[in-house]
């Protein structure tokens, strides 16, 4: 079986995602916390702190979904690109309505806005969503595309953290 169809193959990678995401996530808390009346005192901060911990969440849930044992039949490759899938979908959901603001704050242009946030949340689930749907299928390079979504949530969520932890400062 090809490394990108064989979940085996990205046991270390999962257990590696699994660990940095929920150390930043734990951090991030921390840092929304130094800072809390100023985030809680502007809609836009409150959202970018929602956004944040979405974005290292959801690589944490994506590699604890990959280190599902696959040793029985309910958990085969295609089980497992289902829920990769299915966490992808649901990603998106989440950060689309994080995402999405009603109007843009008048300090950011709409290239921050999509550069800041945007890009990152798309660079998350779309690749999240074709790493479940090539998991599942065995095709579009399956699981390939997990580390593009890993890395594209942490690096979202940590511009994100570094907003509300030093930014908002300014």
């Amino acid at each position: 079986m090809h490394a990108a169809y064989d979940v085996e193959e990205w046991h270390d990678f999962a257990l590696a995602a699994a660990g940095a995401a929920a150390a930043l996530a734990g951090l991030l808390v921390v840092a929304v916390s130094i800072n809390i009346r100023e985030i809680v005192a502007t809609r836009s901060l409150t959202r970018r702190a929602g956004v944040a911990l979405a974005s290292l969440t959801a690589p944490l849930v994506l590699a604890l979904v990959v280190l599902i044992p696959i040793g029985t039949p309910s958990a085969s490759p295609g089980v497992l690109g289902s829920l990769v899938l299915v966490t992808g979908i649901v990603t998106g959901i989440g950060l689309g309505r994080l995402v999405l603001p009603p109007q843009l704050s008048s300090q950011r242009t709409m290239v921050q806005w999509a550069f800041g946030e945007l890009v990152p949340a798309v660079l998350l689930v779309v690749p999240a969503c074709l790493a479940g749907l090539g998991l599942a299928t065995g095709s579009l390079g399956g699981l390939y595309w997990l580390p593009v979504a890993v890395v594209a949530g942490i690096l979202g969520g940590l511009a994100q953290a570094w907003v509300l932890l030093i930014e908002i400062l300014r």
